[in-house]
C-alpha cells in the first residue's frame, strides 16, 4: 500500500541523515524499498493520469521538510539534512507530521501559520494525509460524477428523437460522420430493426457505423446485442455502436459475435462522460492553472 506524505516524512529524513548529498531518483528507489512497495504500486498514476503517486507524495513530504528547514537544496533534484534536521532525529521522534512541523518555527514562519496555533481543524484532519493534487484531482472527480448523473437524468426525460439527434451530435464532435447536418440525414430513415440511425466513419465517408439508441433504465441484454448484429448482417456492415442510458448485463458485455462484426458497447456513464469530455450540453464555467518552479530560470543545474 502507498503510505500517505506524512508517513514518509521520518523515514525519508532518516535516508539522508548521514549528510551526504542525496538525488531524487535515489531516495524514491531506496523509500520504494523501505515501504516494501510492489513495481504496480510505484508505478500507480494520479486520476490525472499525469504524475505518479508515489513520486507526487515523494516531493510533497520533501516540500514540507524543506519548508520547516530539515532539509535543503544542494542543486538540481539533490538534497541534504540540514543541521536542524540532524538536531530534531536526535530527538528520536516516533514521526513527522504537519503537527509536528508547525511546532518549527521556520515552518510557521514560511507558511504565516502562528506556533501557538490549535491542533488541526476538522477539516485539515480528514484532508491532511491527502497532497494538494490529490485534494484537487479528487474534488474534481467528485464534480465530473455529479455531473455526469446530472445529464444522464436530463437525457432520460427527454424524447427518443431528441436522443437519436443526441447521439449523432456526440460521435459528429468525436471526429465521425464530418458535420452534424450530414450526418444527421440518415438519423430515423434506415427502417430496419436494431438500427436509429448510420454516420460515416471519417469525413470522407469511406466507411459506415450503424447506430443503435436506447434510452432505457433495464439493463441491456445478451439478446438486444445479438439482434443488433442480425440487422447489422442485413445491411452487409461490419461495424456498429450500441448506445444506452442504462447499463449492459455481463452477458451482453461478454457476447463476441462469429463473424467479423465489430460492436462497441457504450454504457449511461460512458456517455455521459464522452459528453463532457467533449463540451456537449454542458459549458466551462472556471479553469484553474497549476504551475510548478521553473528551475531553469533559477540557474540550477
Amino acid at each position: 500500500m502507498i503510505p500517505d506524505f506524512q508517513t514518509i516524512m521520518l523515514p525519508l529524513l532518516n535516508l539522508i541523515s548521514d549528510g551526504s548529498e542525496h538525488t531524487t531518483l535515489e531516495t524514491n528507489k531506496k523509500l520504494a524499498d523501505h515501504f516494501n512497495l510492489t513495481e504496480e504500486e510505484v508505478n500507480e498514476f494520479l486520476p490525472s493520469g499525469t504524475q505518479k503517486t508515489f513520486q507526487n507524495r515523494v516531493a510533497w513530504a520533501k516540500s514540507y521538510l524543506k519548508m520547516s528547514g530539515l532539509l535543503e537544496s544542494t542543486k538540481r533534484s539533490s538534497f541534504r539534512i540540514s543541521e536542524a534536521g540532524k538536531r530534531l532525529l536526535e530527538t528520536k521522534p516516533t514521526e513527522i507530521n504537519i503537527k509536528l512541523l508547525k511546532t518549527i518555527t521556520a515552518f510557521s514562519d514560511r507558511t504565516g501559520r502562528s506556533k501557538e496555533e490549535d491542533t488541526l481543524t476538522e477539516t485539515e484532519n480528514n484532508i491532511s494525509n491527502s497532497t494538494p493534487e490529490e485534494i484537487l484531482e479528487n474534488s474534481y472527480i467528485k464534480i465530473r460524477k455529479s455531473l455526469a448523473q446530472e445529464i444522464l437524468f436530463r437525457i432520460k426525460r427527454c424524447n427518443p428523437s431528441f436522443f437519436e439527434n443526441l447521439v449523432v451530435e456526440l460521435l459528429v464532435k468525436m471526429g465521425y460522420g464530418g458535420s452534424f447536418k450530414e450526418a444527421g440525414k440518415s438519423i430515423g430513415r434506415s427502417g430496419d430493426e436494431g438500427i436509429d440511425g448510420i454516420i460515416k466513419e471519417d469525413k470522407l465517408g469511406l466507411d459506415v457505423i450503424y447506430i443503435q439508441a436506447k434510452r432505457w433504465e433495464n439493463v441491456v441484454g445478451r439478446p438486444e446485442i445479438q439482434k443488433f448484429v442480425g440487422a447489422l448482417a442485413g445491411q452487409g456492415a461490419k461495424k456498429g455502436v450500441f448506445i444506452t442510458t442504462s447499463r449492459f448485463s455481463n452477458e451482453a458485455i461478454d457476447y463476441q459475435p462469429r463473424n467479423e462484426t465489430k460492436i462497441v458497447l457504450i454504457d449511461g456513464e460512458q456517455l455521459a462522460e464522452l459528453m463532457i469530455d467533449h463540451n456537449l450540453a454542458v459549458s466551462t464555467i472556471k479553469t484553474f492553472e497549476i504551475k510548478r518552479i521553473d528551475n531553469d530560470y533559477f540557474g540550477e543545474e
